[in-house]
């Protein structure tokens, strides 16, 4: 009897302890959970550390560019030379978010192939949207001279010689189609004589856009009071050594029209006065221009397009083809990804030739 009483009592106190033990449990789970419930209420309460409703108003967007290539160069009294590789071409990560009503942000973050990884853009909009039309964006952009529509693989000569990414302040408006606006930027290439370290880069654009069902139209001019800060020029400056005496300013006009599935692109850039290097001889005015012609169609279910492009520069003095002949295909081989083609024949000032192809696989997300 009395091993029963104490098994007995064992097995209470186990019992007891055993409660216990699920009603702790219990009570912590409980507490976890009411910690997690003020945790998410304090992150999505207003001004708290993550705005309402974040997961909304980030947008993430990216492109991944893989490219294979073939390039056979001809000079004029000279062997020609071939030369075959396969590169990631450009990943571009974006985002950009919607802060609050009138107030954006936007990254995009650019590797291109054998280049490190820059932040390739970096601005902050203000909006007017219903109050006025209006908007204020501040930042590392590229600021609006000129247009580089395209439909082939390589960027047209009329980009090579005017993009311009800069940390910039630009004013703009947009109305019933209409759009313009002005920009400054303290630029990287400055005069050889003067103390020239300040904000004294400045454009503006403007221009028209319009569409329907079977009809499209933008065309638009730019301005830029110094065309040589261009992305283009640095490593001609670099590799030659080169000094601007007097800033060259530069104009550009652009028109991209569709007509059902029929798009014509056309656009020129031309510097507005003689380059003028230090101990060097004035250069005449530089100018590119791109004419294009692209088809779009169906093969089965998938959207092709086929284009031809006709680009050319003058007095670029062989940095870049005084002609170029192109011809491009695409096909979208699946959602967001396509496969194109691409091929370029160039001739340059000094009866040099050259002659690429490639082939790119694209996806965009």
């Amino acid at each position: 009897m009395k091993r029963a009483m104490t098994l007995l009592a064992c097995l209470a106190l186990c019992g007891i302890f055993f409660t216990a033990t699920v009603y702790a449990e219990a009570m912590s789970n409980q507490e976890l959970s009411d910690r997690i419930r003020q945790l998410e209420a304090k992150l999505g309460a207003e001004g708290g550390i993550l705005p309402d409703k974040w997961n909304e108003r980030i947008t993430l967007s990216g492109t991944i560019e893989v490219e294979a290539g073939y390039v056979s160069t001809d000079p004029e009294g000279g062997d020609s030379t071939d030369e075959s590789d396969i590169s990631v071409a450009t990943v571009e990560l974006g985002v950009d978010a919607e802060i609050v009503k009138h107030v954006s942000g936007h990254i995009l973050f650019l590797y291109e192939d054998g280049e490190d990884i820059v932040i390739d853009e970096a601005t902050i909009t203000l909006s007017g949207e219903d109050v006025i039309p209006a908007f204020l964006t501040v930042g590392e952009m590229y600021v609006p001279f000129g247009n580089f529509e395209s439909h082939m693989i390589s960027d047209p000569l009329t980009l090579e010689i005017a993009e311009t990414r800069e940390a910039a302040i630009q004013v703009g408006v947009e109305s019933g189609g209409f759009y313009g606006s002005a920009f400054i930027f303290n630029g990287d290439v400055d005069e050889a004589d003067e103390d020239d370290d300040h904000i004294d880069n400045f454009g503006a654009n403007a221009g028209y856009t319009m569409e329907s069902d079977t009809f499209t139209i933008d065309a638009g001019i730019s301005y830029i009071n110094n065309l040589i800060d261009a992305d283009g020029w640095e490593d001609i400056i670099d590799e030659e050594g080169l000094e601007l005496n007097d800033y060259a300013a530069g104009l550009g006009a652009y028109a991209i029209v569709g007509i059902g599935p029929v798009t014509l692109i056309g656009e020129y850039i031309t510097a507005l006065d003689e380059i003028e290097w230090v101990g060097e001889a004035p250069q005449d005015e530089i100018s590119a221009w791109n004419l294009e012609v692209g088809y779009t169609f169906a093969i089965g279910e998938k959207e092709a397009v086929v284009a031809a492009a006709l680009q050319g520069t003058d007095e670029a003095e062989n940095a870049f083809p005084e002609t170029r002949y192109m011809g491009s295909f695409s096909l979208g081989i699946f959602k967001a990804t396509t496969l194109a083609f691409e091929y370029a024949h160039g001739e340059f000032e000094n009866d040099d030739e050259e002659d690429a192809f490639t082939a790119q696989l694209a996806i965009e997300f």
